[in-house]
């Protein structure tokens, strides 16, 4: 099936009960069973809930996965992955450039039970190659990067990790399934935060794992069960509901990240515009290889902390706040919101400087959003 029969139809046989087209938020958290031993494949909800496990399969059908597994946040869904790849002793590699919700947990939480992480910029193989250890079990990449829009060659990578005996993960929460599909690309592992473009409404939060091998898949399941960070059944309704529109909002975010970002090309208080959709972002021609649109997520940098922070108070149609990939514009100071974890010096060498703004382009009129983001130019 195509992608957008998919995303409407995948893992949502209409409801055996009555009928319905929509399947049913089940809010329970027990079934009844019939005798000792004696179930219709459901015991407790932290096990099994049809309303999870029909966007687990819908997600696994978009991503081209073997299984997925739904979880109560983006980093909830990591946390598992840690608990699948990683043990004392191991090694792991990230993109430097990735969500300052992932470096905390990676540096703050998962190393002190003896795990080394590298941080490098994997969009150098040469810097994956030099990071590898024998002891490395995970490779873990944003592509593009939060926020810089760094562009990762995920087929270079995923070769590069299968030769070494490690699996390669990919965060895909900025392109979502719709623009990239890393499985068909080489990777192990793809995992989302659910909140962002998938649910695409603002009113949920969550996140999703999608794995190609079985013995991974059934390992995590386990995790998942054990642990217990499940989503939950009106969250996962909300992110099925959202998915059914995937392909027309990620058309319109497109259409809009592009004209917005040609808008702020143009102008002179703009130092310096990161987006992959731009003929001279440095990774233009990988983004059109293993991409098939650019997305909505534009970083900028004006220069220093009171140009944004004068900027940011102007705007009126653009939201300021922490998130990204809803239906309205999003804007924030990455500094200050979402990579603030991330020590400064660290920062400054990434590019995450006091004037750098982030804005997640909604799918408004984009002639009304390019007016707003004008005025707050002033």
């Amino acid at each position: 099936m195509g992608f957008r029969t998919d995303a409407i139809h995948a893992g949502q046989e209409p409801d055996p009960a009555t009928g319905a087209v929509t399947i049913p938020i089940y809010q329970t958290s027990t079934y009844v069973q019939e005798g000792l031993g004696k179930h219709k494949g459901f015991e407790y909800a932290r096990t099994q809930n049809p309303t999870r496990m029909a966007l687990e399969k819908n997600m696994a059908v978009l991503e081209k996965g073997t299984a997925g597994y739904a979880f109560a946040s983006g980093m909830a869904a990591t946390t598992a992955l840690t608990h699948l790849l990683l043990k004392q002793g191991d090694h792991a590699i990230c993109s430097d450039n990735v969500y300052g919700g992932t470096f905390r947990l990676f540096d703050k939480i998962v190393k002190h039970y003896g795990v080394e992480f590298s941080y490098v910029n994997t969009s150098d193989l040469r810097q994956v190659e030099k990071a590898l250890r024998p002891n490395t079990k995970m490779i873990f990449i944003e592509t593009p990067t939060n926020p810089i829009m760094s562009i990762t060659d995920i087929a270079a990578v995923s070769e590069i990790a299968h030769r070494s005996g490690c699996r390669l993960v990919v965060d895909n929460t900025f392109m979502s399934p719709y623009f990239q599909r890393p499985i068909e690309l080489g990777a192990d592992i793809v995992v989302h935060s659910t909140t962002k473009y998938l649910n695409g409404h603002s009113d949920s939060v969550g996140g999703i794992v999608v794995l190609k091998r079985k013995e991974d898949a059934e390992r995590l399941q386990f995790i998942q069960n054990a642990a217990g960070a499940i989503l939950s059944p009106f969250d996962s309704w909300l992110v099925l509901r959202g998915i059914k529109t995937l392909p027309l909002r990620m058309e319109a975010h497109n259409a809009n990240g592009r004209a917005v970002a040609k808008y702020l090309s143009e102008k002179k208080q703009v130092q310096k515009i990161y987006y992959p959709g731009l003929p001279n972002h440095p990774g233009y021609e990988l983004a059109r290889k293993q991409m098939s649109g650019f997305g909505a997520m534009i970083a900028f940098d004006l220069g220093s902390l009171n140009r944004a922070k004068s900027f940011l108070e102007r705007v009126r149609l653009c939201s300021l706040a922490e998130s990204l990939g809803g239906v309205e514009t999003l804007i924030s100071h990455p500094a200050t919101m979402t990579h603030a974890s991330v020590p400064p010096d660290q920062r400054a060498r990434l590019g995450i400087t006091d004037g750098l703004v982030r804005i997640s382009v909604g799918v408004e009129d984009v002639d009304d959003l390019i007016a707003d983001l004008e005025q707050a130019f002033g």
